[in-house]
């Protein structure tokens, strides 16, 4: 790899910790606020339209699912291999990445163009809304190779220890998309505004110069390497690998989202009050969860970094750093979120009742926030350790046993509303806090064998 990211790798200690996760951070920031200005526009078409846009979402989440996987193994072995300063290995893995990210993106797209309507459809939307959503999704799901490769290449880099440049393109790309978004939508001067499938081809266009960015780069840094390079032939053997450790953080983001389908149904039975509430508090948490993801990328590469060069109790150290930075940012998240719950609640909607049920909601998050950042960067520990199914075990029964029974218990059969609803969200993280701490104190956290190949990398 090029000087700028060897020196990146010499880092150390907080500057090094820090050095990742920002750049993470602020990337997530700025994908988050581009989302609601997307969902601000589409609004203005119709609501439709925003129905459309969300079903269609909602479809694509299971998408971003196995692209993000993908991008996890990726980044487990380039940062695994790039500590061990094994550039083959991490060129092999980079580019074995790439080969499946391309497999997966045209699998997806087939699927997309031939059963859009029906999968719509199995969400229960309206014809409207099917009509509408067909269209926009085969639109931007069609080109799935386009998206993941993005999730991948965005991931080796960041194995390498790289997360700037990823977050440079993103926020470039998001900028460019929401201007193309008001162009094509509502029409500027001599180009005419096509609606929602102008909102449509604005997000397939960013994405696609975001890819040609990403890959340019790649394949910038790769071309440094000595005389004579070839890019690697298809590697079945390092491509199962790959599957390997990245099926199971696939199955720990599908677990999640099936766990929110099982538990929404008895929050919407608590009546269209409480369900909005509950809808907006979690739309203001999701930027709190930007810190935890921010400092659970920083964990995979330092970790992965660490094992591949040997040293597994610096590796631990800098876990618990990371850990620990996470929380104490969190936490002071939870008390903005505690002393500024009604004031944020406000800015939402004007209803008393919902107002009330927002603040009870953020307030009771306050208590959480510490406890997720430590579900979320050990989460990141723990696939930098090469073991992705214990997360993925324990997602499963915290959110499909524990939070959706005490959601029944608390919020239905006790009738605490609201309150038992958030109380079990922190009853299951707390559960899910617990044990991957025990089981990172017990050594449990790196993937039998993933350690000791590690070494014979070097």
């Amino acid at each position: 790899m090029t000087q700028k990211v060897n020196a990146e790798k010499e880092r150390t200690g907080l500057p090094w910790i820090l050095f990742l996760a920002i750049p993470a951070v602020i990337e997530n920031f700025f994908q988050t606020i581009i989302g609601f200005v997307d969902t601000y526009f589409v609004s203005q078409i119709g609501i439709t339209e925003v129905s459309a846009v969300g079903v269609t979402n909602a479809l694509l989440q299971v998408y971003f699912a196995i692209f993000m996987a993908l991008g996890v193994a990726a980044n487990i072995y380039v940062a695994k291999y790039t500590g061990a300063k094994n550039a083959e290995k991490a060129q092999q893995s980079s580019w074995q990445s790439i080969y499946l990210a391309i497999i997966a993106g045209i699998v997806f797209g087939v699927v997309t163009l031939f059963f859009a309507e029906p999968m719509l459809k199995l969400m229960g939307a309206e014809s409207a809304v099917i009509d509408a959503g067909k269209t926009y999704f085969k639109i931007v799901a069609i080109p799935s190779i386009i998206l993941s490769l993005t999730f991948v290449v965005a991931s080796i880099l960041r194995g390498t220890g790289d997360t700037k440049t990823p977050m440079k393109i993103s926020i470039y790309v998001n900028l460019l998309n929401i201007v193309l978004d008001y162009v094509l939508i509502f029409g500027f001067w001599i180009i005419p505004g096509f609606g929602l499938v102008g909102a449509a081809t604005a997000t397939v266009i960013a994405r696609l110069i975001g890819v040609i960015w990403l890959l340019s780069i790649f394949l910038k840094r790769e071309g440094t390497r000595e005389a004579g390079w070839k890019r690697p032939a298809i590697n079945f053997g390092e491509m199962k690998k790959l599957l390997t450790v990245g099926a199971p953080a696939s199955g720990e983001r599908l677990v999640m989202r099936i766990g929110q389908v099982l538990y929404f149904g008895i929050i919407v039975s608590l009546g269209t009050a409480t369900f909005a509430a509950h809808q907006i508090a979690g739309s203001i948490e999701v930027f709190s969860y930007m810190i935890g993801y921010g400092f659970a990328t920083a964990a995979t590469t330092i970790v992965g970094q660490l094992i591949g060069a040997g040293r597994i109790e610096e590796s631990q150290k800098y876990a618990l750093q990371c850990t620990a930075i996470a929380v104490g940012f969190m936490s002071i998240v939870g008390l903005i979120l505690f002393f500024s719950a009604e004031w944020l609640a406000g800015l939402f909607t004007t209803d008393t009742k919902v107002i009330a049920d927002i603040t009870v909601a953020l307030r009771i998050d306050a208590f959480i926030q510490p406890i997720l950042a430590i579900v979320l960067v050990l989460t990141g520990v723990y696939q930098g350790g090469g073991n992705t199914k214990t997360p993925m075990y324990i997602t499963a029964i915290g959110i499909w046993l524990l939070r959706t029974v005490f959601v029944y218990v608390l919020g239905l059969a006790m009738g605490f509303g609201i309150a038992g609803v958030w109380i079990a969200i922190g009853i299951d993280n707390l559960f899910r806090a617990i044990w991957l701490s025990i089981s990172f104190i017990r050594g449990n956290w790196i993937k039998e064998g993933f350690e000791e190949k590690a070494e014979a990398a070097n």
